[in-house]
């Protein structure tokens, strides 16, 4: 990947010359070329570097050219399977040489792959049917490794200002991937999300079935469901529903169980035609949020639902969405994009999620936060994973175009 991608920038660097121009290396890096490379290579690949690939496809594809846009999509369900004598390996290390003793049926070609593991259906001998996932082999011990080599790539691009410290983000973004690594954690969040919903009856979370679950290994029963995505041709009433109880279940997570499933990849959500229920899964990303962190949400909410714009300025400092440091010019401008997001939330009726004018003002605003340079500030971990679920989300009821009213459904908790 390196040797392509310095070819390409010799080339287009020699190109630049030609036309009488002086190029920077971060320019030359960060054409459309090398980064249909770059996202090609991290389809190939697994861990860490892969799940970069799939934060890019959910969270930046609204910006990026339509041919890198689609290969970015591929790294949300496409990760290469382990080959068979791999995936044999790994389960006789978690379940002994006589695993197959305990199976009925094991498929071995994988219902579904992703960044840290893949997922075979089975029957187990007594009748109990599966999902089963099965960690790749090394994940975990190169998660540390590839963020160093990711963090090489950002600094050698020049994307990121020498003066922004990204250290303590690239340390709580290795701790994270490791606790998502640990199949036994994300057993437990797995059973907690089932107490926690067992009151709803619109949500379905796979039962965990502790005999068969490892470090490695999570075996949970089998839901038949379909991809959320494929709702996008359902009726506009049940889109809507949908949407409607996605809002509910993330303001639950953040005010009441204080508890968040914070990867909004689409593929976590699945739709029972059954039931008409909500399937959750992957619960490795799963975040306790601090009481007074969900306070001050709570304060500014409050506060942007009333436009009240100094109180809700007071939370974002204290929330760490930036600090009382920053040149009032910049608190200013990002207190006009808080109110830009809120002004469609204090209006009565639905929201048309589909209309993406404000989407885009914010972007341009945040695009010209990025070009200056003097400002940039990492918020709090707990705040960077919080707004992604929340980014994750309204895309997803952009991509289902749902008209929902989310004002009632936040002064439920306000």
């Amino acid at each position: 990947m390196a040797t392509a991608i310095g070819g390409g920038m010799l080339l287009e660097g020699a190109k630049r010359l030609a036309e009488g121009e002086r190029p920077k290396i971060s320019d030359m890096l960060l054409t459309p070329g090398n980064a249909i490379k770059l996202t090609n290579q991290l389809a190939n690949l697994r861990g860490a570097a892969m799940k970069l690939g799939q934060m890019l496809s959910m969270d930046a594809s609204d910006f990026l050219p339509p041919e890198l846009s689609e290969i970015l999509a591929r790294l949300r369900a496409d990760a290469q399977y382990m080959p068979q004598k791999q995936l044999l390996k790994v389960i006789s290390s978690q379940y002994g040489s006589d695993w197959q003793d305990r199976f009925e049926d094991f498929q071995m070609r994988p219902v579904a792959a992703a960044s840290i593991g893949q997922v075979h259906r089975a029957t187990t001998a007594d009748g109990r049917d599966l999902a089963i996932k099965v960690q790749y082999p090394g994940v975990r011990e190169s998660i540390d490794s590839d963020v160093d080599n990711v963090a090489s790539l950002i600094n050698l691009s020049g994307v990121v200002p020498k003066s922004l410290d990204i250290a303590p983000m690239l340390s709580k973004a290795k701790l994270q991937l490791h606790q998502e690594a640990d199949y036994e954690q994300e057993a437990a969040y797995l059973k907690r999300f089932g107490k926690l919903l067992k009151d709803a009856p619109d949500f379905q979370v796979p039962a965990l079935h502790k005999d068969l679950t490892t470090g490695h290994v999570l075996a949970m029963s089998y839901i038949d469901s379909a991809p959320i995505e494929s709702m996008a041709s359902a009726s506009q009433r049940e889109r809507n529903r949908i949407i409607k109880l996605l809002f509910s279940l993330m303001l639950r997570e953040l005010f009441e169980f204080r508890l968040m499933q914070t990867d909004p990849n689409f593929a976590n959500y699945r739709y029972n035609h059954e039931t008409r229920q909500l399937v959750l899964l992957d619960f490795g990303a799963t975040r306790a949020v601090p009481k007074r962190v969900a306070n001050q949400y709570r304060k500014l909410v409050i506060a942007g639902m009333a436009g009240d714009r100094e109180a809700a300025q007071k939370a974002a400092i204290k929330i760490g969405l930036f600090d009382d440091s920053a040149a009032d010019h910049h608190q200013e401008a990002i207190m006009d994009m808080f109110e830009m997001a809120m002004a469609p939330l204090r209006k009565k009726g639905p929201i048309d999620f589909s209309d993406n004018a404000i989407a885009q003002d914010l972007r341009d605003e945040g695009m010209r936060f990025a070009a200056a340079r003097d400002f940039w500030h990492v918020p709090p971990v707990d705040t960077v994973f919080i707004h992604r679920k929340f980014g994750g989300v309204y895309m997803l009821a952009n991509r289902l175009k749902a008209k929902v009213d989310v004002g009632p459904l936040l002064k439920d908790y306000l």
